[in-house]
């Protein structure tokens, strides 16, 4: 196991598996030979949150998992941070791959087309499973942070369901998928891109069911725990959180917001979807406790973010 004084490059060198993580962090390169509480130290990167998920992805071992040290805010961000990944990047960068190997098929078979509508169905079940984390779950913890027990969420009903969910869509159809290309995709000599789309989603299949595993293993015991505190201090007085420090991407579309563009010009500007502009407006709104349009750009401005003269 890895420990706050050991080498960040350590983990990104001989455990490769991590890079994921330490990504979904914002952890950058060019670490030297700095600590890995230092690099997360100086990225505002919750340190034994950051060990308990590398470590947990190493081990597989729940019983390592100290949930009193663990920072249930930065763990939420990393969530967030995983499933634009999977949305921005990884999952449309696999059905490219598949599409493009398909294009190589010298038959008339409608298999192939039918290989990527499954997939399609398969990103559509994925995206609706997320979505109703992103919305329902995620601003209940946030709440619980704030000292607030919601009575319209049960966290016990919604783990049942995650774990169904977890099994029959994210486990079993990345499973059948697979053997839909292995057993039943028209033989063709050219293989080498379908070979290397076919590893891609196993993969993209381990990735998402270790990000299941976090959310069954690590979110939801830590919210449990966090519950249980608060039915103990029934009149606990709400904690003023520290202000959060925006991200370098929370800071791009926070200037382009101030810049007047919609939700659809920010995502054609930065190059990432509109969920994921939505998503970081939303982080922006929540971490600085400010809505308004007017409010945004007083902060932008004192803070250096834009310039006043170049503003309309």
């Amino acid at each position: 196991m890895y420990s706050p004084t050991d080498k960040m490059a350590a983990i990104m060198c001989n455990e490769p598996e991590t890079l994921q993580i330490i990504a979904r962090f914002r952890l950058p390169l060019g670490v030297g030979d700095k600590s890995i509480q230092e690099v997360c130290k100086e990225n505002n990167v919750h340190t034994a949150t950051f060990l308990t998920i590398v470590n947990y992805k190493i081990s597989k071992d729940s019983t390592i998992i100290n949930f009193d040290n663990l920072s249930l805010a930065t763990l939420m961000e990393y969530l967030r941070q995983a499933h634009n990944y999977f949305f921005d990047f990884s999952l449309p960068m696999l059905r490219r791959k598949l599409i493009e190997a398909i294009n190589y098929s010298v038959c008339d078979s409608k298999i192939p087309m039918l290989i990527i509508r499954f997939f399609d169905e398969y990103v559509n079940e994925v995206s609706l499973h997320m979505e109703h984390e992103n919305q329902q779950l995620f601003p209940y913890v946030e709440k619980l942070l704030q000292g607030e027990r919601p009575d319209e969420f049960n966290v016990e009903i919604f783990a049942h369901q995650h774990r169904a969910v977890d099994d029959q869509h994210i486990a079993d159809k990345m499973t059948e998928l697979k053997n839909l290309i292995v057993k039943y995709y028209p033989q063709t000599n050219e293989t080498d891109l379908l070979i290397s789309a076919l590893y891609d989603i196993t993969q993209t299949e381990n990735d998402l069911a270790t990000h299941c595993d976090i959310e069954d293993n690590i979110l939801l015991p830590a919210v449990r725990q966090l519950e249980q505190k608060l039915r103990n201090n029934p009149v606990r007085k709400k904690e003023i959180q520290p202000q959060e420090e925006l991200s370098d991407r929370e800071k791009d579309v926070l200037i382009e917001v101030v810049k007047g563009l919609s939700n659809k010009e920010i995502a054609n500007v930065l190059c990432i979807s509109i969920h994921t502009v939505i998503s970081h407006r939303k982080n922006i709104s929540r971490k600085l406790n400010i809505h308004s349009p007017a409010g945004l750009t007083i902060y932008a401005i004192v803070n250096n973010l834009v310039d006043i003269n170049n503003l309309n």
